[in-house]
């Protein structure tokens, strides 16, 4: 039966190894607190909950040890929960991913400042999943679970099948069942079960969330369920990098799709240890964080636009399946953060979203998912409509690789001629001119 992680101390051999900086779970709502266990819930007031860290320890890391460490997420290995002992971890090792300067991509969308694309597509299997299973799977080992689960749209499923065959442990995954069909061949690959859903995202989630209160999944680590916490803070590796890349300095805007919301929280959480601890500055005038979700599946976006906090479920539609979370679990604290910083949320159309990827592609060499065409589609609403700061220095994050939603541009991309296999064919399509 599974039990609470063991903050202190460890070793692999006769030398010392990091200790957690972790000391509790505490909920958002409440604030009451909790040991490091297998709850995502409180007990009294039922808000979700998030780990909570000794800030003495996190204001003991330094940027010569973050930079002395392997060149992946293990690098920030005493800012986060566990894995601080190397042979604990249940990891592909993802992280330090690119991060790409979009001069043209600017220029085209009337930027002034800096413009930078953090492209989490260059990860293990393709997305910046693998940081957020890395550390709730080190989390899971550390607790005692045996196998490995999730509820996914697609690219949580991918990370989670991969990282289980890695270390030798059996998955189950639950995806809905009308999922890209590359999504489902490169989850079905690594040789775990994989359980279709006839429903959306939520219903799969849900189903989820009643299979881990029975006696048959006691054993069983759902990432983004009863292990959700440790889950969660792996996204912050995200903001991390993007800080020491920048040469340890925080951009002014971030913009970032949303589907639960969560990623979005974490990188501005991120952002606000880092200058609590002294390893960066904030800007001068703060950092602003913007949202982006498609207009098939927009709930905080639209409690943002309409003045509220109250955020209504949506039944999903639409290409952009990976952000197709119509009852967001982190929407009320997504909301919070855009408020808190002065930033913004937008939508985008499937057309909008299908140009957005062949712009950034065309820019940057960067081809995204439907999730990042959400993103760059949103970024250029914010310039048009004055939302975002043409002259400040902006990050746009690219969760996930353009290959596995292929069929969302295949109709509009594709051969620019067709010729036989001759000079004449050349000449007569053009080739040959000057």
């Amino acid at each position: 039966m599974p039990s609470t992680l063991d903050a202190t101390t460890t070793t692999t051999s006769d030398a010392p190894v990091l200790s957690s900086p972790a000391r509790a779970l505490v909920c958002r709502g409440c604030g009451k607190e909790y040991p490091l266990a297998a709850q995502h819930a409180c007990y009294e007031c039922f808000g979700p909950l998030e780990v909570a860290y000794d800030q003495a320890a996190l204001a003991r890391v330094t940027r010569a040890q973050i930079e002395a460490g392997p060149h992946n997420i293990w690098r920030y290995a005493a800012l986060l929960p566990t894995g601080q002992d190397p042979a604990s971890r249940v990891t592909l090792d993802p992280g330090l991913t690119p991060l790409v300067s979009a001069p043209r991509l600017a220029a085209e969308l009337g930027l002034r400042g800096s413009l930078w694309v953090k492209d989490d597509s260059a990860n293990p299997t393709h997305s910046f999943k693998d940081r957020v299973v890395s550390v709730a799977l080190t989390a899971a080992r550390g607790l005692g679970f045996t196998r490995f689960a999730c509820a996914s749209t697609g690219n949580l499923a991918n990370s989670v099948a991969a990282h289980a065959a890695q270390a030798g442990v059996p998955s189950i995954v639950f995806i809905p069942g009308d999922l890209e069909p590359g999504k489902v061949v490169t989850t079905a690959v690594y040789g775990g079960d994989l359980v279709a859903i006839e429903g959306s995202y939520d219903d799969v989630n849900r189903l989820c969330s009643e299979l881990v209160e029975t006696d048959e999944f006691e054993d069983t680590a759902f990432v983004n369920v009863n292990v959700r916490p440790f889950y969660a803070e792996g996204s912050k590796t995200l903001g991390y990098e993007v800080a020491e890349q920048l040469g340890w300095r925080l951009p002014e805007q971030v913009v970032i799709p949303m589907a639960s919301g969560e990623l979005l929280t974490k990188v501005d959480k991120a952002f606000s240890e880092l200058v609590e601890i002294g390893l960066v500055e904030a800007p001068a005038n703060g950092w602003r964080v913007f949202g982006a979700q498609s207009a098939g599946c927009n709930p905080i976006a639209v409690a943002l636009h309409n003045g509220v906090s109250d955020i209504i479920p949506v039944k999903p539609v639409g290409i952009a399946k990976s952000l197709n979370i119509g009852d967001p679990a982190a929407g009320l604290y997504a909301l919070e953060a855009v408020r808190r910083t002065g930033g913004w949320m937008d939508y985008a159309s499937d057309d909008e979203i299908r140009d957005a990827i062949q712009l950034l592609a065309r820019t940057t060499g960067v081809f995204a998912e439907t999730a990042g065409g959400v993103t760059v589609a949103v970024l250029k609403k914010l310039v048009e409509s004055g939302k975002l700061d043409p002259d400040a220095e902006t990050v746009v994050f690219n969760t996930g690789e353009g290959l596995k939603t292929i069929d969302a541009v295949a109709e509009q991309v594709g051969p620019t001629y067709r010729i036989k296999p001759s000079l004449r064919g050349a000449r007569e399509a053009g080739l040959l001119e000057s």
